[in-house]
């Protein structure tokens, strides 16, 4: 578990040692959807049945038909009990959920899970819930081939210290997720930040380096901000910055995998990796239209640099924000309704192209280089 990324990486080194901790077959974790009232298979390991996949795109049960885990689990714990495992088997059942309190067993079994079992050439099961935060989160599962011992109480035991094992690595990788995803998040409109286009810019480079892969960045400064700030108030001007990057979000879903972000302040970009320099000045107009229709602000200037474009050669990605922002720079200076794209009025010759491409001794960041 220490070694897990993300909650799938999680989810499979916890499925993996927990079949091995148990001497079983095949093993599975589940989550409990409550919104959706379903049990989703996140991964299977070890021996998988044809109708099985190692991590599922939609595998999942109502949960109605595992009342174990909605009803008695919540009725033991109601009772002051603790959350435990419980033994299914293939033939007729004769272990329910054993209290971890009362070791007891219940007549009867769970059919579909006896049913799952047969239909897979599996012997027996243990059934162990997982819990977080005092509810229950899913479940873990783990299986042995037809022929084999059957579980017993003690595995039902140790399938349950197992479980509180694997709940708090899960535990741990969500709220490092989360940490994650809120250094690569701008608190605001929920677009990515700076951060987290320099990494994928720089990954789209690497790319378009090794295979010639169009990588475009399309640069935003959102007009009118400040004399909402001045005029209306901040509050007022936030709201203008959420409605617009809500626009962003909107266009960039128009080409796969185009990430959209607040870079600061007034200013946005998306960035593109594949599609072709045409399909994203399309978008770039899109948004154009959408940003005017907008009751707060007065629109916004649009920039677009692509290595689709005759616009040089592309080694750094501080040379395409110098050509977006410059064509950004263009397009507000002149008020244009429409993106300017660099490079698309004369190649190298084209006056955004050498803009950009101008020594310049002045300090400063570098993005505000056209803005002064």
């Amino acid at each position: 578990m220490a070694a897990a990324h993300t909650p799938r990486d999680s989810a499979h080194a916890a499925a993996q040692g927990v079949r091995q901790a148990l001497g079983g077959s095949f093993a599975a974790i589940s989550k409990w959807e409550r919104e959706l009232g379903k049990l989703r298979v996140l991964v299977n390991v070890g021996e998988l049945a044809d109708d099985e996949e190692e991590f599922p795109d939609d595998e999942s049960y109502p949960v109605h038909e595992f009342p174990e885990i909605v009803g008695f689990l919540h009725e033991q714990w109601a009772g002051g009990g603790e959350p435990s495992a419980w033994v299914e088997t293939a033939e007729e059942s004769h272990h329910g959920p054993v209290s971890a309190a009362e070791r007891r067993s219940r007549s009867g079994g769970n059919p579909q899970r006896v049913a799952a079992l047969r239909r897979r050439g599996r012997g027996c099961c243990v059934v162990a819930p997982i819990v977080l935060h005092g509810r229950a989160w899913g479940e873990l599962y783990v299986a042995r081939r037809k022929g084999e011992p059957d579980f017993g109480r003690p595995d039902a035991d140790f399938a349950s210290v197992l479980a509180a094992v694997t709940a708090a690595g899960i535990a741990q990788t969500e709220r490092l997720a989360e940490v994650r995803r809120l250094a690569f998040t701008d608190s605001l409109t929920g677009l990515a930040n700076r951060r987290a286009v320099d990494m994928r810019l720089d990954e789209a480079l690497e790319l378009h380096r090794r295979a010639e892969v169009v990588v475009s960045l399309v640069v935003c400064d959102l007009n009118g901000l400040k004399r909402v700030n001045d005029s209306r108030g901040h509050a007022v001007g936030d709201r203008l910055l959420e409605r617009f990057g809500s626009v962003l979000s909107l266009c960039g879903a128009m080409l796969p995998g185009m990430l959209a972000a607040r870079l600061g302040g007034d200013e946005f970009c998306l960035l593109a990796v594949g599609p072709p320099a045409d399909e994203v000045v399309k978008v770039a107009g899109e948004l154009c239209d959408r940003a005017g229709e907008l009751d707060l602000g007065e629109g916004v200037a649009v920039g677009v640099a692509s290595t689709g474009d005759p616009i040089g050669p592309v080694r750094s990605a501080r040379r395409l924000f110098r050509l977006a922002d410059a064509a950004q720079y263009k397009a507000k200076a002149a008020r244009s309704g429409e993106p300017v794209v660099a490079g698309r009025h004369g190649g190298k010759d084209d006056p955004v192209v050498r803009l950009a491409d101008a020594p310049d001794r002045r300090s400063g960041p570098e993005r505000r280089r056209f803005r002064r």
